[in-house]
């Protein structure tokens, strides 16, 4: 079992773009230096997210980092140029010695689409003719002029799923490892992706979710903003105490609490999953930094207690 961070670089809680990138660092250090497998970061282009361009940042982490693992979470393929995608995370997978990863989705956000001259009616057949030329050329990328040439031939490529089961059969159909976000509800409601995509061929899932070890009164309030936030501009209700609560349970979609909590709500998902890897949104809205790295830290022992019981 992997056991990684992602996070989306919130602008929030006073930060500048140029204080958030400083934090984004130390996360990832941090998360390098406590022994965790993964480090992922999103793509958004939107003024409450730092980060637009994932290669970028992944490449200054790459950098200052020794073991952990890089990837996007995720890669907007459907508005990004493949043979871009590909040139951007050779180079960061040459400047790691071999840890980069793309995790490719259609994005839950459609501000890319309008900004880069995609219409929003072309948003499955864009990511489908992208994702097929992406996986053609990281086959040979000399052959179709595409360097450099990265230290993993091939780069590894994730598929980033939501909710859709054609995106399931997909990922499984070719081949390539699945990520799952959990983001609401219970988990047993997902269970049948991860079903569709082992009959069609997958073998390797990935779970994400909302995660924070410590006092759950100190992620309640960075939570119930930027939840209420996104969902008030798709129509949903304001997430309140009884919802953050209700999440918290056994059965429900967040990992917040203390090391036992969280190791065995894992444990409770890996009997449901048996999933390879687990990636948790750690840093969130206007949580103080302070406590992104506490949780980090402590995240690194529910790994080990994880690891000595499921391998």
């Amino acid at each position: 079992m992997e056991v990684g961070v992602y996070t989306f670089a919130d602008v929030r809680g006073g930060r500048t773009p140029q204080q958030r990138f400083a934090e984004l660092l130390e996360e990832a250090d941090l998360a390098d230096q406590v022994g965790l497998d993964v480090f992922g970061i999103g793509e958004h282009h939107r003024s409450d997210y730092a980060v637009s361009a994932p290669a970028v940042a992944l490449a200054a982490i790459a950098a200052r980092t020794n073991r952990i693992r890089l990837t996007s979470a995720v890669t907007v393929l459907s508005s990004d140029d493949p043979v871009r995608v590909h040139q951007q995370f050779a180079e960061v997978d040459l400047i790691s010695g071999g840890r980069a990863e793309i995790m490719a989705g259609r994005g839950s956000f459609i501000e890319s689409f309008p900004l880069f001259g995609y219409e929003l009616s072309q948003y499955d057949e864009l990511f489908t003719s992208k994702l097929s030329a992406l996986l053609q050329l990281r086959e040979d990328p000399a052959r179709y002029g595409v360097f450099p040439l990265p230290v993993q031939q091939p780069l590894p490529v994730w598929i980033a799923v939501g909710g859709n089961p054609e995106s399931a059969v997909r990922a499984g159909s070719l081949g390539l490892p699945m990520a799952l976000a959990i983001i609401g509800g219970m988990p047993e409601r997902f269970k049948p992706f991860v079903d569709l995509y082992r009959e069609s061929g997958g073998t390797t899932v990935a779970i994400s979710s909302h995660c924070y070890v410590g006092d759950p009164d100190d992620f309640y309030p960075a939570y119930a903003e930027v939840m209420t936030a996104i969902g008030g501009e798709r129509g949903f209700a304001p997430v309140t105490r009884q919802d953050y609560d209700a999440g918290r349970t056994r059965r429900g979609h967040l990992f917040v609490g203390g090391v036992d909590e969280v190791v065995e709500k894992i444990l409770f998902q890996h009997e449901i999953f048996g999933h390879d890897r687990f990636l948790f949104q750690a840093s969130l809205g206007s949580l103080p930094h302070d406590r992104v790295l506490r949780s980090i830290e402590l995240l690194a022992e529910v790994r080990e207690r994880v690891i000595r019981t499921i391998g």
